[in-house]
């Protein structure tokens, strides 16, 4: 048997008038509604100190993930107008050169291994590049 322990409760005349209502039905308690009603409010308690407690943590991860997603449209942008900006300029070539097409080709190889190195190395141009120019006081 669980150990009870008498509580002196002050209720307000309308509250203890819907309790007293309550109990009156057959198998009811003021006791059994009580312990009902204490143990519910003490549980969502315990739910929401869960939430409160990962509430901040939620928070900060919310933000970092806006900033990523700010960065990578940065990024996009950048290089959407970079391309815009290189194909305005650059001369296409003639159809009949093919010594243009082997070295735009050599090129392009190039680049996609310098990508696939500076990705392997965990390494990022923009930040290796300005934090060398501010080192040397530039």
């Amino acid at each position: 048997m669980v150990e009870k322990i008498r509580h002196q409760l002050f209720l307000p005349k309308p509250v203890s008038d819907r309790l007293e209502a309550l109990a009156a039905k057959p198998g009811a308690s003021k006791s059994a509604i009580l312990t009902d009603a204490v143990t519910a409010w003490l549980n969502r308690r315990g739910a929401s100190e869960l939430e409160d407690r990962f509430a901040l943590r939620l928070d900060r991860m919310t933000s970092a993930i806006g900033r990523l997603e700010r960065d990578g449209h940065i990024q996009l942008e950048t290089l959407a107008l970079f391309v815009r900006y290189e194909l305005a300029i650059q001369a296409p070539l003639a159809e009949n050169d093919s010594a243009g097409r082997a070295i735009a080709a050599k090129r392009f190889e190039a680049f996609i291994a310098q990508v696939g190195r500076q990705i392997a190395a965990g390494r990022r141009t923009i930040v290796d590049s300005f934090g060398a120019v501010a080192e040397s006081g530039q």
